[in-house]
């Protein structure tokens, strides 16, 4: 196996060094840092992750702050999400798109003040785009990333673990808002949101240096609820339909496309830049969706590419993200699938790295 030479352009986290404590596995590579994506085995992690609690590295969902008078107008120019509404103390899930409408990240906005916002970003060079925007239009904000790595904490038990390191309070923040709470002197932002269908939480840690005291006391307080490192799990957030920026949708496809219209409020979201563009595609409706598709037969193999699908010898969409569930015994499947054949009940073949298979797009996702 071939192995990563470490730079300055890839960086390590503030929970590395727990991370590699705790024996992970296997890393990939998001936003130049690294990402961990398995400790014991995808299977055993997704069913820990289904039972008990994680702290998971999530350091690469870098922000993009954003600071000054004009950062709640730059911050509605990226999204056709209508943001007006948006109070202090709430996380919102953000399409982002250019000016032809074409998704450049989905990340989480989380907004602090007016005048001060954090935009968790997927993997991709989104602060390069938000800078340009931001000189262009000549607007009073600064725009940089902050010192702030997430940490998550998911799991049924999340609210158990948090409450022990934290205070019981933590347990009444309610989903995608945040509250404050302090770990040796610092105050933390917590948000009860994550990458996973089983429930927790996002701590994001303002400062390295507090990353490892954090992070020892989070499994010093779980023990007993077998508290274990994990990571975001393939399996688990298939069967959920969360979607991976750069797997599932790139900025060829619109909001439209990946099912994220409910997240578009175009009419209202003046000074969106890609509003007009997306005006045309809600009037015009997509030709292509997002589809949940199973896929039969034994396990598939791992999906490093979009798999053609096919219907009477005709491709009519591709599958880009592919695992096999434990739980629902089948091979679960995220793809973009043509308007004649995304019907529930319709019967495609998948051409896998190992042959065709025959598939089923579903009417919704496993969970």
């Amino acid at each position: 196996m071939a192995l990563i030479s470490p730079s300055r352009r890839l960086r390590r986290t503030p929970f590395s060094e727990g991370v590699e404590a705790q024996g992970v596995k296997a890393y990939t590579v998001y936003n130049r840092m690294l990402l961990p994506t398995v400790f014991e085995s995808p299977e055993a992690d997704y069913r820990h992750l289904k039972e008990h609690v994680q702290v998971w590295d999530v350091a690469c969902e870098r922000q993009v702050e954003l600071r000054g008078p004009d950062a709640g107008k730059l911050m509605q120019m990226l999204t056709p999400r209508d943001l007006r509404g948006m109070m202090h103390g709430q996380c919102f899930y953000v399409p982002i798109v250019d000016e032809t409408g074409g998704m450049l990240n989905d990340p989480v906005a989380v907004k602090l003040s007016e005048d001060r916002w954090w935009i968790s970003i997927a993997d991709s060079d989104l602060l390069y785009w938000v800078k340009g925007i931001a000189n262009g239009w000549r607007l009073d904000v600064l725009v940089d990333e902050p010192d702030v790595s997430p940490l998550g904490i998911q799991g049924p038990k999340s609210d158990d673990l948090l409450a022990r390191v934290f205070e019981d309070s933590v347990r009444d923040i309610k989903f995608f808002r945040f509250g404050w709470f302090q770990f040796e002197g610092r105050d933390l932002a917590i948000a009860r949101s994550g990458y996973s269908k089983q429930g927790g939480f996002e701590i994001y840690v303002d400062g390295t240096d507090i990353g490892m005291p954090l992070w020892n006391a989070l499994f010093d307080a779980g023990e007993d609820l077998n508290v274990r490192a994990g990571c975001p799990n393939l399996i688990e957030r298939i069967e959920g339909g969360l979607l991976s920026y750069g797997n599932d949708m790139t900025d060829d496809n619109t909001p439209h496309e990946c099912g994220l219209g409910k997240f578009c409020n175009t009419h209202t979201a003046i000074g969106c830049i890609g509003r007009d563009a997306l005006l045309r595609v809600a009037a015009e409706g997509p030709v292509q969706q997002i589809r949940p598709i199973a896929i039969g037969g034994d396990k598939v193999p791992g999906c490093d590419r979009p798999w053609p699908v096919y219907a009477n010898g005709t491709k009519v969409g591709q599958v880009t993200s592919a695992a096999w569930s434990p739980d629902f015994e089948t091979n679960v499947a995220i793809g973009m699938m043509r308007m004649t054949h995304w019907d529930a009940g319709t019967t495609v073949e998948v051409e896998t790295t190992d042959g065709m298979r025959p598939a089923v797009v579903q009417e919704k996702f496993w969970i």
